[in-house]
């Protein structure tokens, strides 16, 4: 249960299909993990771009009405975590604009290391800007490009930006997907049953809407929708992989597809690593519910320690902003996990959980567990201490608020006051997941960044 750390938002792109923005709708809900402050959808009917994005869920910003408005055979859609303070509707996705070759709507899931340096130099040409969103500066990019068609106009834009970025671009008649040159956040292609294509930033997207995997949109790489076409491939950039390791720990659906491995396989592989090179004597494994679940079962699974519940999360509380004093905080932790009592009492207990960033959530499930009666509580983490911060489309706290930038392991124990604490290393985490230390941005962990 991460609530110091958070991914930006998801995409989807459907292009082709009679029913396009309802099945962006229910692609939403499937995503709706990856951003739960607002979400927003277009569509084009060949014309104009219809939109709709509000502040919330999916299923409160959209009703049957609102998708009827949204008409036509292709459709983009969009949910987004904002950062505390960022509450204007401006902020929301899909961005929409006219500009002289006509409509278009563009969500985005990154960031842009660059964006600062482009706002500011399209502001001395004159542009005026509405959000402090990444994505508008592509917007002027392209309304501003020299070149004649709109995909001349998106390459000569994508070339000028760096860093993190999974695009979907709609026009009245095209769309198109992207991906920056590394491949930070994750985008797949798949094919709907009787007609048409998806785009979205997780395969779960395409078990609920009955589509067919294809393949991932490759690092560098834009496609191109048009009418009774396959989609074309066009290489903008040389691919240089770095995907986000993150997402494996923590971001992604545990039913998806990422970077092409199974999220759910790879983290109950953390699990049994962390068993393996981190062991402990027991009487029962307990996650943390719901992130430290397929990690917890790994674990259980290879040291033959038996897995058990033991702490069960409330799925309808939301966030509460109001916490004047300790007490206050504390209670908003049990209202959203609870312990079993029955379980737990008198039980060593190995509980597990994907990642520590500030260590107070950890300091709490301790307390909770020793007051529910655990003899012992030795916490263990799936993946290496959160030492720096995200700049490629990740919401984390600055370095001073990391836990393990600043204190040990041995320190960071005391602090939660576990009786134990070990963490996953960073080679074991890469061998967990099948992956090549060169294909893989471990910046949370290393502060070796990309770019």
């Amino acid at each position: 249960m991460r609530e110091d750390v958070n991914e930006k938002c998801a995409v989807v792109g459907i292009y082709g299909h009679k029913e396009a923005s309802r099945l962006a709708y229910f692609s939403l809900h499937a995503l709706q993990h990856r951003g739960q402050e607002a979400a927003g959808i277009s569509s084009s009917d060949g014309k104009k771009l219809h939109t709709i994005k509000k502040r919330g869920l999916v299923m409160r910003v959209f009703d049957e009405a609102k998708l009827k408005t949204l008409s036509g055979n292709n459709a983009v859609g969009h949910t987004r975590y904002s950062t505390a303070g960022d509450d204007s509707i401006l902020d929301a996705q899909p961005v929409f604009a006219r500009y002289d070759l006509g409509e278009m709507a563009i969500v985005h899931n990154g960031n842009f290391t660059n964006a600062d340096e482009v706002r500011n130099a399209l502001i001395s040409k004159g542009a005026i800007f509405q959000t402090y969103m990444d994505t508008e500066n592509l917007i002027h990019l392209i309304a501003k490009s020299e070149k004649k068609n709109l995909l001349e106009r998106i390459i000569d834009a994508v070339e000028r930006i760096e860093g993190a970025f999974s695009l979907v671009f709609l026009s009245r008649t095209k769309m198109f997907a992207m991906r920056d040159r590394h491949g930070f956040r994750p985008l797949s292609l798949g094919k709907l049953p009787n007609s048409g294509y998806l785009v979205a930033s997780e395969t779960c997207a395409f078990d609920l809407v009955g589509a067919e995997f294809i393949r991932d949109v490759e690092p560098g790489e834009l496609l191109v929708f048009e009418n009774n076409k396959e989609p074309k491939s066009i290489k903008v950039f040389e691919p240089t992989p770095k995907h986000c390791i993150f997402e494996y720990v923590y971001f992604a659906r545990p039913d998806s597809k990422v970077f092409g491995q199974s999220v759910y396989q790879t983290r109950k592989n953390m699990g049994k690593e962390l068993a393996h090179i981190k062991p402990v004597e027991a009487d029962i494994v307990i996650p943390v519910p719901d992130g430290g679940v397929p990690s917890a079962i790994g674990y259980a699974q290879e040291s033959g320690i038996p897995y058990e519940m033991g702490i069960m999360r409330n799925h309808y509380i939301g966030r509460t902003f109001i916490e004047p004093t300790q007490e206050m905080r504390d209670l908003k932790v049990k209202m959203k996990l609870s312990p079993m009592t029955d379980i737990i009492k008198g039980k060593r207990v190995i509980v597990v959980d994907d990642s520590i960033v500030r260590g107070t959530t950890s300091k709490r499930i301790v307390k909770m567990l020793k007051e529910a009666g655990a003899s012992e509580v030795h916490m263990r983490v799936s993946s290496p201490p959160t030492t720096d911060p995200c700049y490629y489309g990740v919401d984390t706290p600055d370095k001073d608020k990391l836990i393990a930038a600043n204190m040990t392991e041995d320190e960071i124990c005391e602090f939660i006051e576990a009786d134990s604490l070990a963490y996953l290393d960073e080679a074991t985490l890469l061998r967990s997941v099948n992956a090549k230390e060169e294909n893989y941005c471990t910046a949370c962990f290393t502060g070796k960044y990309i770019i």
